[in-house]
């Protein structure tokens, strides 16, 4: 695979143009300079060693040799190796809600946006473990498949929003089944976990079902609630007003944390409550570093092959064979006729 690093330097071609105006613009500003002293013919015979091809070829390998410099500057690349490293840690799989509950302000500044702040902090403190993310609502889906790539996960987490899955709901249960087919059917010696973020209101399906399941894998299902077990409303994006029931009442979504207890403790893990402060961040760390580490196998991309020193030394022979070439003839090579001048000249 080829590619330039510095793809914005080849905009410096786009002067060639103004290069081979400027060129021809003098040399007929100099043709007619001459012209005004007498006829070619006469100015040619007191001119003997002037000569019309050496010039443009000293411009045409300049202009070549600029070409390869730039060529360099920006950085051609080829090839891109593949490399299988090995890390000491853990798999982690994060189910994130993402139902309209979640925009609830009785955590600031909302539920969803709190919830990715603590699993940025999360992610910004792994080193060598795998994280993977499933955002659900009345549906899961897989949001970023399990990998060593936390800038990549950092970006898929910023870009949640409740309106990518259209059927509204808290199916946990879906979410915690999804996760788990996101670690493999495979075995591995490496402690795997589930991070459930949820304010755990109106699910839909066995979702303590799904955490012995994941337990009988040895999967771990660590549950964080989010909210507060007295409620907030939800507003509706870009109004002022809340959401309401069907007989007009303004819905009040509350954090239900004896739900909460029941995953956790049917998936062998913890239950922590997420309030404005870092406590949830700090347990989870601490739970999670009690898992045991073993050796995780990942592919990762190493940096391409630069192949900037030939573009380099290619401009550098040019410029030093435009040296060598004077705008005069050479009385010594003369009889060569490297430049057909005497062909011209007949």
């Amino acid at each position: 695979m080829f590619r330039f690093a510095n793809i914005q330097v080849l905009w410096l071609l786009s002067l060639i143009p103004v290069f081979i105006a400027a060129y021809v613009i003098i040399s007929r500003r100099k043709r007619h300079q001459i012209e005004a002293f007498g006829s070619p013919e006469l100015i040619s015979e007191l001119m003997p060693d002037a000569s019309h091809v050496r010039p443009r070829v000293k411009f045409i390998l300049c202009l070549i040799a600029f070409c390869l410099l730039v060529f360099a500057s920006a950085r051609p690349q080829f090839g891109q190796r593949e490399q299988t490293i090995k890390r000491q840690g853990i798999e982690v799989m994060i189910a994130l809600d993402i139902s309209n509950s979640m925009m609830a302000e009785d955590v600031a500044p909302c539920r969803l946006d709190r919830a990715k702040q603590v699993l940025s902090k999360l992610i910004d403190n792994m080193t060598d473990d795998k994280v993977g993310l499933v955002v659900f609502a009345g549906e899961s889906y897989v949001q970023l498949p399990i990998t060593c790539d936390y800038i990549s996960a950092k970006m898929f987490l910023n870009s949640i929003t409740p309106e990518l899955i259209a059927t509204q709901g808290t199916a946990i249960g879906n979410a915690l089944q999804t996760c788990i087919r996101c670690f493999g059917s495979e075995q591995s010696e490496a402690s795997r976990a589930i991070i459930l973020i949820t304010d755990g209101e109106n699910h839909e399906d066995d979702a303590e079902g799904a955490a012995k399941a994941a337990a009988e894998r040895g999967i771990h299902t660590f549950v964080v609630g989010i909210g507060k077990p007295d409620g907030s409303p939800i507003p509706i994006p870009g109004t002022n007003n809340y959401r309401k029931d069907r007989q007009g009442n303004v819905v009040v979504s509350r954090l239900n944390e004896d739900m909460c207890r029941q995953i956790a403790q049917a998936g062998q893990g913890m239950y922590v409550r997420c309030d404005n402060s870092n406590t949830a961040t700090r347990a989870l760390q601490k739970e999670l570093a009690h898992l045991a580490t073993a050796d995780i196998e990942s592919t990762v991309f190493t940096d391409y092959n630069e192949q900037y020193q030939t573009f380099a030394l290619l401009a550098l022979l040019l410029l030093v064979i435009d040296s060598f070439i004077l705008a005069r003839r050479n009385h010594i090579l003369a009889r060569l006729d490297l430049f057909n001048e005497k062909s011209a000249q007949v």
